[in-house]
């Protein structure tokens, strides 16, 4: 007759060590996160007139443009080439923290927002 409660062949160690496997991953987790974090990506438009650059914070850290992109006639040209170039920074880190994230949880990481 089995034994009623608790689980058969062992399964409170399957369990310990199903623990210790989500700690392991969580530590590596904060540890992706952190790196991802002090990493910069920098992206460019107007063929390199205007360039941004963000942090893994989702941060603006820097804009760079050059001289001839800064025409006082033309100021909505110079807006939408530096919306251009500071989406496109934002999409390479999101597409790296993606990667990073899918690498860890084996392609489980979609929708968490890390």
């Amino acid at each position: 007759m089995a034994k009623r409660g608790g689980f058969p062949g062992g399964m409170p160690g399957s369990m310990n060590n199903l623990r210790k496997q989500a700690q392991r991953m969580q530590r590596q987790m904060e540890e992706t996160t952190k790196e991802l974090e002090e990493k910069q990506y920098t992206a460019s438009s107007g063929g390199g007139a205007v360039s941004v650059t963000v942090s893994g914070k989702k941060e603006v850290v820097s804009v760079q443009l050059s001289e001839e992109v800064v025409d006082p006639d033309d100021i909505e040209m110079l807006q939408d080439l530096i919306v251009a170039a500071t989406n496109e920074a934002l999409r390479a880190m999101e597409e790296d923290s993606a990667a990073a994230i899918a690498k860890l949880t084996g392609g489980l990481g979609g929708g968490f927002p890390f």
